[in-house]
């Protein structure tokens, strides 16, 4: 019951100017783990802002597209650097360098899976 309660409420998420999606990889241990999934705000140019250190954020990997999940290392106005928790198995600033402020699609705000695991992520 609680898990379908949980299903319904992230989907209505999505319909409102949220993201749904799940951690593949473990550049962000310990604080994701693959398979979390994760409700994340999608930011637009009228919801522009510098983003704080620390701030957990969705963007993709200039390189290839992809997207990344990392943390805020730091940020202006105009560009944002973003570490992986996991320094070893992480793909992130040290070699692509900072991204444009612009290219942040997403904050991460709660991870609604799996049960044991369900709560605000910081």
């Amino acid at each position: 019951m609680a898990g379908a309660l949980v299903a319904f409420l992230a989907g209505r998420c999505v319909t409102r100017g949220w993201t749904r999606l799940e951690v593949r990889g473990e550049s962000m241990l310990p604080a994701l783990r693959e398979g979390d999934w994760l409700i994340a705000r999608k930011t637009t140019e009228a919801t522009a802002q510098v983003f704080a250190p620390g701030d957990i954020v969705v963007a993709r990997d200039p390189r290839d597209g992809r997207p990344i999940i990392k943390r805020v290392e730091w940020s202006d106005a105009s560009y944002v650097s973003l570490l992986g928790d996991n320094f070893a198995a992480s793909r992130d600033s040290r070699q692509f360098g900072p991204l444009e402020a612009g290219a942040i699609e997403s904050v991460v705000v709660f991870r609604y899976w799996p049960p044991g695991r369900i709560g605000r992520v910081r």
